[in-house]
């Protein structure tokens, strides 16, 4: 039973921060890529960041040097600190684990940026 839970989304201003974590179980997470999407409305979804199981990570253009991805495999758990917030950043917000040939997708959680 694979399990992949999102927390951490809210409503901030403009130049704020946030912290997202993704927790995720049945799945032998220290050996799993984890990566966030995100899609705003009237948008496609588009992949923000990812963090491989050695510990490499890659982000999009648009929150190079605003957000940071990393792990903690002790707690099977990856997250996602965006500072500097925009506008534009509203979205909601999904984690997604792959593992072997699979993919496992959470719920979303939402990120309100205010002007």
């Amino acid at each position: 039973q694979v399990r992949v839970v999102e927390s951490g989304g809210g409503l901030v201003q403009a130049g704020g921060s946030l912290r997202l974590s993704c927790a995720a179980s049945g799945i032998i997470f220290s050996i799993s890529a984890m990566h966030w999407y995100r899609q705003a409305p009237g948008k496609q979804r588009e992949l923000v960041a990812y963090i491989v199981s050695g510990g490499s990570t890659n982000y999009a253009d648009s929150v190079k040097g605003r957000f940071t991805i990393w792990r903690d495999n002790s707690k099977n758990t990856v997250y996602l600190q965006m500072n500097n917030l925009e506008p534009d950043d509203t979205a909601v917000y999904y984690c997604k684990a792959q593992f072997g040939p699979g993919n496992y997708w959470g719920q979303g959680t939402q990120v309100t940026v205010s002007s």
